[in-house]
């Protein structure tokens, strides 16, 4: 189903009916008549979001403390896409009461989640907020504590960035701080993306966080690997380092093959290809694969692929094959020309083959 199909036609009517329930002047029939209108279809995710958001402004005819009490009534009615609309209304007509504003987001957050609509507060109020954000960290609602940092992540997907976190994310990492070891999964998660992010602009700082965390626990030790991924798949060695896999002088790579050297987009092929590790000591190799693609403007452009992360022992050969696919993706097109196949091992390029796709 298309996320904005979340917002149709049986949930206006169950929106109308839940804020009828909570508040007696509440005029359900206009409000549904003028929300789901002609043109609804014709919305995408975003828009029928904030349009329901204006609607239950325009037909809730009380001030915005009162708003906000007959909504976090209705709220716990609703989860997921769904419940967006309520952190949203919060940031639409809320951010000059930041009290009664943030109290809201707190207690939304467990529904659907605030992590969007806290934002426009970091922008208007960054003190203010960030000292809220420090508080939720250590709150005992595992929603609250993730929202602390999935909120204030400087390139949250689907929301604009946190420009002033981009330049110098320092204010928010005693929040990290305090995450570092949640038991909740789900609030890790948050913090190896968020410093995930950081580590795209700043990757000296993140480097140095996760080589203090690193070996402390299995949860900052997972939190390390996902939060480098980025810097890993760069190739980066002071990142590789920190997991014992930055020297591959010692590995060899021999006998890459194709199993066709030209094929139609929308085919397959298998590789394959040697390692051997001529070291007298056993080594932890990141295995990868890098395809330079050709785009519509004639250049190539690289993406790289995980092979696998394991050890080795001293003086082994081993073959390993792979398939890769060239279908056409909705985040991929592929476009005929020539390409090239490269195996990397702890971020350097062992071999290089080329082939053409028709």
């Amino acid at each position: 189903m298309n996320l904005k199909e979340s917002y149709n036609e049986p949930f206006i009517n169950k929106l109308g009916d839940e804020l009828l329930k909570v508040a007696n002047s509440f005029n359900r029939k206009d409000f549904v008549n003028n929300t789901f209108t002609s043109d609804w279809q014709h919305k995408e995710l975003k828009e029928r979001m904030r349009f329901i958001t204006n609607k239950m402004h325009e037909f809730l005819p009380l001030n915005y403390a009162e708003q906000i009490q007959i909504i976090k009534k209705v709220a716990p009615k609703f989860s997921g896409i769904q419940g967006f609309v309520f952190p949203d209304f919060v940031q639409v007509y809320g951010l000059e009461d930041f009290s009664t504003s943030i109290k809201a987001l707190e207690f939304l957050t467990e529904f659907s989640t605030s992590e969007f609509a806290v934002r426009p507060f970091i922008e208007k109020s960054p003190k203010e907020t960030v000292k809220q954000l420090l508080i939720w960290s250590k709150s005992n609602n595992h929603h609250v504590r993730r929202l602390s940092s999935e909120g204030s992540r400087p390139k949250l997907p689907w929301a604009p960035p946190l420009r002033n976190f981009i330049k110098d994310p320092t204010p928010v990492l005693q929040i990290l701080e305090n995450l570092k070891n949640d038991e909740s999964l789900y609030v890790r998660k948050s913090v190896a993306n968020h410093l995930n992010d950081i580590s795209k602009n700043h990757p000296e700082l993140v480097l140095s966080i996760c080589k203090n965390w690193y070996g402390k626990t299995k949860n900052t030790d997972w939190i390390v690997k996902q939060a480098l991924r980025t810097l890993l798949k760069k190739g980066n060695k002071e990142a590789l380092t920190i997991f014992g896999t930055a020297n591959a002088d010692k590995i060899e790579v021999a006998a890459l093959q194709l199993s066709k050297n030209k094929l139609k987009i929308g085919e397959e092929f298998m590789f394959s290809f040697e390692i051997n590790n001529t070291d007298k000591t056993h080594l932890t190799l990141r295995l990868e694969y890098i395809i330079h693609f050709m785009k519509s403007n004639g250049k190539t452009s690289p993406k790289i692929f995980k092979i696998t992360e394991s050890t080795f022992s001293s003086e082994t050969k081993k073959q390993l094959i792979r398939k890769h696919k060239f279908a056409n993706l909705t985040t991929r097109k592929h476009y005929a020309g020539k390409h090239q196949l490269a195996i990397v091992v702890n971020g350097d390029v062992k071999q290089m083959v080329d082939f053409e796709l028709l």
